[in-house]
């Protein structure tokens, strides 16, 4: 390996060897993503453990805190922003609930829906939380020059934007670059 190789060059050269087929354009991108992935998931998990909660928890938590006050979501909207069913995403919320971190509030306009929203205890939690991740995911990529996280930043924002597997299914965007790759 060289100076700027990683584990993913050493991957791809084998897949090249072994099975040539297999390799794609995207294939070495796809790697390093999943490889950065994996290692800041490792980190997030360790550290929510310490906080005494699940990566769904932080989830629920630092969305609905995101979302400003009253800090509070219909459930729907929760299960969408996070990618959830809505039956996980109730399962999380119980459990939320139990730990004395969001309730449900009835919604008064509608009698047949709710509000889950972060208890004051929720808001605090939820802010050390995302405060103690923010400074492991930093310290994660401490020694990484500025220019090169922003390079990558940039690199990734456009990527997202570009792809129409990101979009949501049957919009007319994702047909409208889908067929243009044909």
């Amino acid at each position: 390996m060289t100076a700027t190789s990683d584990p993913v060059d050493a991957w791809m050269q084998a897949w090249r060897t072994e099975l040539p087929e297999v390799v794609f354009p995207s294939s070495e991108l796809s790697k390093r993503i999943m490889f950065l992935s994996a290692a800041l998931d490792r980190v997030t998990r360790r550290d929510l453990t310490e906080l005494g909660m699940t990566v769904a928890e932080f989830d629920v938590l630092v969305t609905l805190r995101r979302a400003g006050e009253p800090y509070r979501m219909k459930p729907n909207q929760l299960a969408r922003s996070l990618m959830l069913s809505t039956g996980g995403t109730t399962n999380v919320t119980h459990r939320l609930v139990a730990r004395g971190a969001v309730e449900r509030e009835d919604d008064p306009t509608d009698a047949r829906s709710t509000w889950i929203r972060l208890t004051p205890d929720g808001v605090e939690l939820a802010g050390r939380a995302v405060l103690a991740m923010s400074a492991e995911h930093d310290a994660f990529f401490e020694g990484v020059p500025a220019e090169v996280i922003d390079a990558a930043t940039a690199a990734l924002r456009d990527l997202i934007a570009a792809c129409p597997a990101l979009l949501p299914r049957g919009s007319a965007a994702r047909e409208a670059r889908t067929q243009g790759r044909a």
